[in-house]
């Protein structure tokens, strides 16, 4: 049963702080990075990254965590290693809190970025070939209609995905945190029972 328990909270703390590690970096470099970028180099960019980031590379440290400290929790209740049930209940809570902020807030404003034209162009408004409309005027309407796309795109993204992944990069790193003190905590019950 202790290798049991050990095993998860071990896998548990290793999915729970590659996310806490992901999300940290894109705080303090990838976003600050594209914040000096052109609107199209931004957007494009993000699109690029949010439709790449959808693998196994990354579900698998995503999703894993939660059921991990849900068996996690109920080893400690039933087995030894109960000194750290606190720890693992706080991590799991905190965990959540990132995960609901993740799948609530930025995945939504990822969908909606990348509803967002590639450039304000033609192309992206409508008029690929350089065709004309009636008139002879080429493609005036799409155009006055969609001034500055890329921008408005940007300026709807930008601040509230940075600012809600600075929050679930603090969640996930305090859960780490509290799962690194719950392995110690494990690991100095197992010595005293032992």
């Amino acid at each position: 049963m202790r290798v049991v328990q050990t095993a998860t909270l071990l896998m548990a703390t290793l999915g729970v702080g590659l996310m806490a590690g992901l999300f940290a970096a894109f705080a303090y470099a990838v976003m600050p990075g594209l914040r000096r970028s052109a609107d199209r180099t931004f957007v494009e960019a993000m699109q690029n990254i949010n439709r790449a980031i959808v693998n196994g590379w990354f579900l698998l440290p995503f999703l894993l965590p939660v059921p991990l400290l849900v068996l996690a929790t109920v080893l400690a209740w039933n087995g030894p290693g109960r000194v750290a049930l606190p720890w693992i209940l706080a991590a799991l809570v905190l965990y959540l809190a990132g995960f609901f902020v993740t799948s609530g807030v930025n995945v939504p404003l990822n969908n909606a970025l990348d509803k967002a034209p590639a450039d304000d162009g033609p192309a992206a408004l409508g008029d690929a070939g350089g065709s004309r409309g009636p008139g002879g005027r080429a493609g005036t309407a799409d155009t006055a209609d969609r001034p500055g796309a890329l921008k408005a795109a940007r300026d709807s993204f930008e601040g509230r995905w940075v600012t809600w992944n600075i929050v679930r990069a603090l969640a996930h790193t305090a859960a780490f945190g509290m799962l690194a003190w719950a392995l110690f905590l494990h690991g100095g019950a197992g010595a005293v029972a032992g």
